[in-house]
């Protein structure tokens, strides 16, 4: 894909983005929704021997992928965002981590299927969070785009860096792909640096970086990003995830083995694109490095960033920071950040 033909937008020009959303002083706390955060969070990265990453923002106290839960892991210090993206019916980039609403909200069907303004008619908080902050927006507030993503980092007065996950399979191929870099340009992204300006006086920048468990997703891509800002998500393939893989697939038992299949290959495939660098960053899942060390170490040696999913136990983060590991993702970035800044 070119430059010249991802910049062929619906809309011409940079889009302005919304005005900022004010932090309340009443900020929140890693233990309960209803306490006050501790101010004394470090939210400064020099010192730190990881970056942390809130794995759909702020998923272990507030609904995940919600309005709510990014800007708890923005106030509590995150140095980013990890969001998954699927594009909607009416092909807009929704952050979602399955391909249905069921799990998450009180709807029922595709997220291929359904426009966003249905979705934005959604509950997506109440399963897990019945209320809400006041100052976190109310709940048809908490369905995000990836324009809402971007709007808030933008506004959030700091550096942040926005881990993107393109969701696969999609029934839209590499739509999805086109559609995210056609947002981002929008917003002002630069190709070469792969950042966002931010700030008033542009003194800041949202920094993005691109994941996929498809190989396919981040060599599309690798003719526009560079190779230090494509990730390859990597996760060991187990019977229980060919059995989740089964699970609405007919003639299950007889596939069985062609699925299996089909996901080893894909995971050689992932892993092969960290070895010959065409993905500068692997992302593995904590299981994954626990079982493969010596390629977690090598990678490390051989100049490889590491970033690592989903760490939540201070003890799984040691161990990582033991290893190299420079970047870990997790659902409680305020416990995470004090793990990091007192490691060693």
């Amino acid at each position: 894909m070119t430059l010249e033909l991802a910049q062929n937008q619906e809309s011409g020009g940079a889009l302005r983005p919304a005005p900022p959303v004010s932090l309340d002083t009443a900020l929140l706390h890693d233990h309960s929704p209803e306490d006050p955060l501790d101010l004394g969070a470090p939210t400064d990265s020099r010192g730190r021997r990881a970056r942390v990453f809130a794995h759909r923002g702020a998923s272990g106290l507030f609904p995940e992928h919600t309005r709510a839960a990014y800007r708890r892991a923005i106030q509590e210090g995150a140095d980013g965002l990890e969001i998954d993206l699927h594009l909607t019916a009416d092909g807009e980039p929704v952050c979602f981590h399955d391909a249905t609403v069921d799990r998450t909200s009180n709807g029922t069907g595709s997220v291929a299927e359904l426009s966003l303004a249905h979705m934005r008619s959604l509950d997506v908080t109440s399963w897990k969070t019945p209320k809400l902050p006041g100052d976190y927006g109310t709940q048809h507030q908490q369905l995000m785009t990836l324009a809402d993503v971007l709007e808030l980092m933008i506004d959030a007065g700091r550096d942040l860096d926005l881990a993107v996950e393109l969701k696969h399979p999609s029934p839209y191929g590499d739509r999805l792909e086109t559609k995210v870099l056609r947002t981002l340009l929008r917003f002002g992204w630069d190709p070469e640096t792969s950042a966002i300006p931010a700030g008033e006086f542009g003194q800041h920048a949202v920094t993005v970086s691109f994941m996929s468990f498809y190989p396919g997703s981040l060599l599309y891509l690798a003719d526009m990003v560079a190779p230090d800002k494509l990730c390859a998500l990597l996760s060991s393939v187990t019977e229980a995830q060919v059995q989740k893989r089964l699970e609405k697939m007919p003639l299950a038992t007889a596939v069985r083995p062609v699925v299996a299949a089909v996901m080893r290959g894909t995971l050689r495939d992932s892993e092969t694109l960290v070895w010959n660098g065409r993905a500068g960053i692997a992302g593995p899942g904590l299981a994954y490095v626990k079982d493969h060390r010596a390629e977690v170490k090598a990678w490390v040696a051989r100049g490889s960033r590491l970033r690592v999913w989903t760490v939540d136990a201070p003890q799984d983060a040691a161990l990582l920071i033991d290893l190299g590991v420079q970047e870990i993702t997790t659902n409680y970035p305020a416990r995470l950040l004090q793990t990091v800044a007192s490691a060693g």
